[in-house]
């Protein structure tokens, strides 16, 4: 558990913030029971592949999630992080 909470921990705040506005704004438009994956903090065009990288890493190495998850269950480990 060490290594996962280091690894967690060393997230970067421009990714921490676009995880919790997307999540905002998928749980406002379709509600609390809204899923999503880390792809949809990303446009369609990679513009940012280390970010994707590091969300990915944290999605699937870090907390073994499943392809899709809850909104509200993301955007709630993403904030005790801060």
């Amino acid at each position: 558990m060490g290594y996962r909470k280091r690894k967690q921990d060393s997230m970067q705040a421009k990714l921490k913030q676009k995880i919790i506005e997307v999540c905002d704004k998928k749980i406002a438009t379709k509600g609390s029971d809204v899923g999503l994956s880390f792809y949809a903090f990303f446009a369609n065009k990679n513009d940012d592949p280390a970010l994707l990288m590091e969300a990915a890493t944290w999605w699937i190495t870090t907390h073994e999630l499943d392809h899709f998850e809850k909104a509200v269950k993301i955007k709630s480990m993403v904030e005790q992080m801060q």
